[in-house]
């Protein structure tokens, strides 16, 4: 009897605790690869240099991820409306591709804390008259689909209740636009406005005004209920910015100065 009621309870314990389960985490180190969503037409976060090898802060940032796993980095490269679907339907692991955490994209996928920030700048064509970001009232603007810029762009559009506004399916489409007059105007980061100003790319734009948006966070995506996984890259984030990684990918792609500050003053991220 005593026998018996020591092998149910046992059992019980045993039935209460449940199977081990193996996380996402588990799995890419097991799997040896961690495969990042890389947006490749957004220098200086993501493009290919003159052999068509990927390059940029976000190329570093997931093979510094991939290093600290012990597993090889693999990027995949993703346009902006792709990111999030390429994520959910299991063709990347993460995603290390400046997405910006809008509560309505945490509805489908999970958001590490910020690990860069961008601020934003107004660039036009070189015929337009413009001498600072209103002048955008009454123009044709333009941004990739889906993104802070183009929501915000939008909205002002509606506010001014005149100009037009025209989506595309990625960076590199907006700044070909511009340049060939299709448009009078867009909004993009700082980062990426300069670059592709002294790129020679996109002849005939220019730099404007800075945007009047708040900065624009973004943060490290995976699927929305690895929580495991979710720990360890925000733990990754504090640890680039601590051991001084983060600054010295700063300034390798961006430039001199101070990168932007990943926290809010009054709030804990």
């Amino acid at each position: 009897m005593k026998k018996a009621v020591i092998t149910a309870v046992t059992f019980a314990a045993t039935a209460l605790a449940g199977p081990a389960m193996a996380d996402k985490l588990d799995d890419i180190i097991a799997s040896g690869t961690l495969r990042c969503a890389v947006v490749l037409d957004f220098p200086p976060m993501g493009s290919r240099d003159a052999d068509n090898n990927p390059q940029g802060f976000d190329v570093d940032y997931c093979n510094d991820l991939a290093a600290a796993l012990g597993v090889t980095a693999e990027i995949v490269e993703t346009t902006f409306p792709e990111r999030i679907p390429a994520l959910v339907s299991g063709q990347v692991d993460v995603g290390v591709a400046s997405t910006s955490d809008t509560l309505e994209r945490a509805k489908t996928v999970g958001f590490t804390i910020p690990y860069y920030a961008f601020e934003n700048a107004v660039v036009a064509n070189e015929g337009v008259e413009m001498t600072d970001w209103e002048g955008m009232k009454g123009k044709t603007v333009g941004a990739t689909a889906g993104t802070y810029e183009a929501i915000w762009l939008e909205g002002k559009i509606k506010e001014w209740g005149e100009g037009e506004f025209r989506p595309y399916q990625n960076q590199a489409d907006v700044f070909l636009a511009l340049s060939q007059g299709q448009l009078d105007a867009t909004v993009s980061t700082v980062e990426v406005a300069e670059a592709n100003v002294k790129s020679g790319n996109f002849p005939g734009i220019r730099v404007v005004d800075k945007a009047p948006m708040v900065p624009d966070y973004v943060a490290l995506i995976t699927l929305r209920n690895e929580q495991g996984l979710l720990n360890y890259l925000n733990l990754f984030i504090h640890q680039q910015v601590r051991t001084g990684r983060y600054a010295e990918l700063y300034e390798k792609w961006v430039g001199e100065g101070e990168p932007a500050d990943l926290t809010i003053k009054g709030v804990y991220r």
